[in-house]
């Protein structure tokens, strides 16, 4: 009751359409520690999104499985990126095959560039972390001084116009029932994602603790 969903954030695999064959691709986002992926990937340790993943990642695998799979990744040479937006970039200039990301920046890349530009998402069939869909959410502080237009704007957010904005503008899930994603998004219920309860996904510093023993954050 205090906060509420406004979008769907989907984690994706992007990669080369050029260097990747999509047979090749993982079914699960554990088979990444394959060393046919050593010097082809790029994550972004520090942002949020990712911490979210990792999170998940806790939740259903537990801190040693975790731990192995963050292992695994540096053994194969990760390339650091301090974002999303950077890796799609670096799949389409060769610097990388595939990145782990949000699948929504990409789509920014096509609606610019169009339909030509070297990059797709690819989304895990295996289910597991490497499937989950984040949500965006917003709330009222309870310092706010003027909660009844507070109230008003997050209504606008999940009106069909506020979402139909998501869907159409962002390439975000809209959360409202009736309103559909956009066209180029593969179907909210097509994806495999895990059952997960989105409330416990909280423990960022623990995510954050264990990122720091494996070495992947300072």
């Amino acid at each position: 009751g205090k906060w509420v969903g406004i979008s769907g954030r989907a984690r994706t695999i992007a990669y080369s359409t050029e260097r990747v064959n999509p047979d090749d691709l993982p079914v699960d986002i554990w088979d990444l520690v394959d060393p046919k992926w050593k010097g082809r990937i790029g994550w972004a340790p520090t942002n949020a999104s990712f911490q979210v993943m990792v999170t998940a990642m806790r939740q259903m695998w537990g801190e040693e499985k975790t731990g192995e799979w963050l292992l695994g990744i540096q053994a194969n040479d990760a390339k650091i990126y301090p974002k999303n937006t950077p890796q799609i970039q670096a799949i389409a200039d060769g610097e990388i095959d595939v990145g782990l990301v949000n699948h929504y920046y990409l789509h920014r890349f096509l609606a610019e560039k169009g339909d030509k530009f070297p990059v797709r998402n690819h989304h895990v069939s295996g289910g597991g972390p490497g499937s989950l869909v984040m949500v965006a959410g917003a709330g009222i502080l309870s310092t706010s001084d003027d909660t009844a237009t507070a109230q008003k704007f997050l209504e606008f957010m999940l009106s069909e116009i506020g979402q139909a904005y998501f869907a159409s503008q962002t390439f975000e899930y809209p959360l409202k029932d009736g309103v559909k994603s956009g066209i180029l998004l593969v179907p909210m219920d097509q994806l495999n994602r895990p059952d997960i309860d989105v409330g416990g996904l909280s423990d960022i510093a623990g995510t954050q603790a264990l990122l720091s023993a494996k070495g992947v954050l300072p």
